[in-house]
């Protein structure tokens, strides 16, 4: 009886920890990606993704920073190093699909945007 209990307690005790960690995890990667991005730091930013095991193609959709997308973002803050890295790993039609809204952002940006769609 008392190991039946000893078990029960310690699974509830590891379910309800496993469950409340990524939420307060994913806060603090969005905010750190998002402040990569702000200070063009694409060094910081390719260790960070690779410590965590991430990839940009795959937090793309979900990372939003000041209510713009990644690349918006990027280029409304003139991040020429990490825009193109992210040019570079998101697929073509990501990057065609938001060629229009950083058009007013920096030269290499499109540049390097628009060679990615043409390629």
């Amino acid at each position: 009886m008392k190991k039946l209990l000893l078990a029960s307690t310690i699974t509830a005790l590891t379910i309800t920890s496993v469950v409340s960690v990524p939420q307060a995890q994913a806060a603090n990667i969005a905010q750190s990606i998002c402040e990569y991005v702000a200070s063009d730091d694409k060094k910081r930013m390719r260790s960070f993704l690779k410590a965590n095991k991430l990839k940009v193609r795959s937090i793309f959709s979900g990372i939003q920073c000041n209510g713009k997308n990644l690349l918006e973002f990027a280029a409304a803050k003139g991040a020429v190093k990490t825009g193109s890295l992210m040019i570079k790993k998101l697929p073509k039609k990501v990057v065609s699909a938001n060629l229009a809204h950083f058009q007013s952002g920096s030269q290499p940006l499109i540049d390097a945007a628009n060679a990615r769609v043409s390629s």
